[in-house]
């Protein structure tokens, strides 16, 4: 690997995974690189698995507080879930067993908006930061850091971490090199100056991530890919929640509240937004721009195809596919993709000086607009809040998507009350199920009610709904956000207990 660590005092740090891995002791906090399924270590947590595994074995304690940019893969989360080597997880996760965990209380989860980790990193909210691992494509002479597919929270764990270890990936190409744009502008208040970013394709920072080289304490070999997951083909709910807020942005751009260059777009990962996407393609937009937190495969159809100009994100999230044409036309990806820390991708002041177009998923919103997308009858988590926060809160436009109901109609998306709130209606502009869509710019909390009820319920829940907000227009204590207070969350109590919203 001379070609990759071309540092000499690092390269006489290679050594193998279960050596480096052996830096890491009980009760640490470590922190990894990640987004996404993209740019996570693959060989180092594996080896703290397995070392794990061994102590618990002995009957000695070994549990790590685990930090990351979002969601990793299950050479890392999994591993390390199910050796019960987690004590606390932030700030993303998507694994199965680490999910199992945490709702059976055996993994402290703090979910947070994205945008906050670097900056509550740097405040010393989480204490300190034993050891960061992070992955890289190769170590300059000067040892500067290329970086890979994603970049995260690793500007920042490598500058607050005491003992640093880097994989050095192979199969990562060197040719991303000219992709990042690593801001180290940011500063702690009293001391913080404007972000000078004003358009989506500024370039601001440097091209590789810094690091002091005492503080390297071991560099890995590694030749493994990012876990790229296939994507399904939109199915016929995605495909019509895409129509309806296509047809939205038609309407607003004949309207001229937006532009037939629309706004930076920013989008979920999944297939209504893959669908939304591949509607916006097919419906004749061009010279786009994309400020997000991903890149996923059908954002790369519409850079090649002149749908998008330009795409800024913190990682790609690409299928086997989208791999293969990245790396085949990575020389021309490079001209119009830059990958940022998330701290900057998920900034506030950025998204609201850029005008986000922000499309989100939600589990369910009630009927003012309260949305829930992380907790399932208000107790068991998912995944997260991501960056979806960020964005709603500081958007031009603040779009939550997803079909009417779930577990085969035994669940309404569209509730009396919220059981758990991520984003409050102030932050909810358009609601879009595959029934419709829900303009609530401009509207009461029971005008809101009326129109979510009408365009956005499933037909099986629409008059249940109707009921419940006309009763509670009657008997409410109050008449501004009408609620029956031993009703509200009825719904989901009745889910829990039988398995289905519908009363029986």
């Amino acid at each position: 690997m001379d070609d990759r660590i071309q540092h000499a005092g690092m390269r006489q740090r290679l050594m193998p995974a279960d050596q480096a891995a052996a830096v890491i002791r009980h009760g640490d906090t470590v922190c990894m690189s990640g987004f996404t399924g993209a740019g996570y270590p693959k060989c180092v947590p594996q080896a703290l698995a397995a070392r794990i595994q061994q102590a618990h074995a002995r009957g000695d304690p070994f549990r790590v507080r685990l930090l990351t940019g979002a969601s990793t893969a299950p050479e890392l989360d999994g591993a390390l879930a199910k050796v019960e080597g987690m004590e606390l997880r932030l700030p993303y996760q998507s694994d199965p067993t680490v999910r199992d965990r945490i709702n059976a209380g055996q993994i402290d989860y703090l979910d947070i908006h994205l945008s906050h980790v670097a900056q509550h990193t740097w405040f010393g909210f989480f204490g300190d930061i034993d050891v960061a691992v992070v992955e890289i494509a190769a170590i300059l002479p000067d040892g500067r850091l290329l970086p890979t597919s994603s970049i995260g929270n690793n500007r920042t764990w490598l500058e607050r971490a005491g003992k640093v270890i880097l994989e050095v990936n192979r199969w990562q190409p060197l040719a991303l090199d000219g992709m990042h744009d690593v801001y180290y502008g940011t500063a702690l208040p009293p001391d913080r100056k404007p972000i000078p970013l004003v358009r989506v394709e500024d370039r601001i920072g440097e091209r590789y991530l810094l690091v002091d080289p005492d503080k390297v304490v071991a560099v890995v070999e590694t030749d493994a890919h990012d876990r790229n997951s296939p994507f399904s083909p939109p199915d016929d709910c995605s495909q019509r929640i895409a129509g309806h807020l296509l047809e939205f942005i038609e309407h607003e751009v004949a309207r001229r509240r937006l532009t037939p260059r629309l706004l930076p777009l920013q989008s979920g990962v999944g297939n209504i937004a893959n669908a939304v996407l591949a509607g916006i393609a097919a419906s004749g937009y061009q010279n786009l721009e994309a400020w997000t937190e991903v890149i996923q495969d059908n954002m790369l159809r519409l850079l090649r195809d002149g749908v998008l100009r330009f795409a800024s994100a913190t990682a790609l999230s690409l299928s086997g596919t989208g791999t293969a044409e990245f790396f085949e036309h990575i020389d021309f990806y490079r001209r119009c993709i830059v990958l940022r820390p998330q701290e900057i991708s998920n900034h506030p002041e950025l998204i609201r000086r850029l005008g986000c177009i922000a499309m989100n998923g939600m589990l369910e919103t009630d009927i003012y607009g309260n949305v829930n997308s992380t907790h399932v009858a208000g107790s068991r988590i998912m995944n997260g809040i991501g960056g979806s926060g960020d964005f709603a809160r500081n958007a031009f436009l603040s779009i939550f998507m997803a079909p009417s109901t779930a577990k085969q109609g035994g669940v309404s998306t569209i509730v009396p009350m919220a059981s758990h709130v991520d984003h409050t209606e102030h932050d909810t502009m358009i609601v879009v199920t595959e029934q419709g869509l829900a303009d609530l710019r401009g509207l009461s909390p029971r005008q809101r009610a009326r129109d979510i009820i009408a365009k956005c319920a499933h037909p099986s829940y629409r008059s249940m709904l109707e009921d419940y907000f006309d009763r509670a227009c009657r008997n409410s204590f109050g008449k501004h956000t009408p609620h029956l207070l031993r009703e509200a969350l009825s719904w989901h109590a009745r889910f829990v207990e039988t398995g289905s919203m519908r009363i029986a």
